[in-house]
């Protein structure tokens, strides 16, 4: 009978080893979006009548001093979790943007 070059009692051993490696932390990567204060969806109002689409997000994003942006559309779900950091893009069913909120 020929046997592999593990023998069984080392498996976990070998097993146990291997994940303690991928449970290490790993910094989160930089944001494109530096945040430097709080929402303030007032510097957006421009966007209101626009279609929705990433380089007018992207705009949302630098003008309301946001780090993150959802868009809602009619009937969507969503969470009602208050991040001072987030701007909520409302937009109709045509896709135009209706209101802009943060949180």
């Amino acid at each position: 009978m020929n046997r592999s070059a593990f023998s069984l009692p080392a498996l976990p051993a070998l097993v146990l080893a291997l994940s303690v490696g991928a449970c290490a932390t790993m910094a989160p990567p930089p944001s494109a979006n530096p945040v430097e204060g709080p929402c303030n969806a007032e510097g957006a109002r421009w966007a209101i009548g626009q279609a929705v689409n990433d380089d007018v997000v992207n705009r949302i994003l630098r003008d309301t001093n946001s780090r993150d942006a959802r868009v809602l559309e009619p009937g969507d779900a969503a969470t009602m979790d208050y991040r001072p950091d987030r701007i909520n893009v409302d937009v109709n069913d045509r896709g135009a943007i209706t209101g802009l909120r943060c949180g």
